[in-house]
């Protein structure tokens, strides 16, 4: 086992390319997209059907260390103070199985 910070954030399907943008600028590596989350928050209910990505969500999940985490805590909290979104950081454990 292997102690890391899971970073979940959700941003609309416009956005994912500045987070993922983000992620390459500090050098952060391994991360899985979900499209079409569903959900309901302060914009309302986004049932990840709509016939255009417009109105869908992205839930983005990244495992990193505390160093990369402070990498990218600061402009992601600039980012999404700009674009919307949560953003939500816990303790994990990640299982290692090499």
């Amino acid at each position: 086992m292997k102690a890391v910070k899971r970073v979940e954030i959700v941003v609309e399907s416009d956005f994912l390319p500045k987070v993922v943008s983000l992620f390459d600028k500090n050098q952060i590596n391994g991360y899985t997209i979900i499209r079409n989350a569903s959900g309901k928050g302060d914009k309302g209910i986004r049932d990840g059907y709509g016939l255009t990505d417009v109105f869908q969500n992205n839930y983005i999940l990244l495992a990193c260390s505390d160093e990369e985490l402070e990498r990218i805590k600061e402009p992601l909290r600039v980012l999404l103070k700009r674009i919307g979104g949560i953003c939500l950081v816990s303790d994990a454990q990640w299982l290692i199985h090499d």
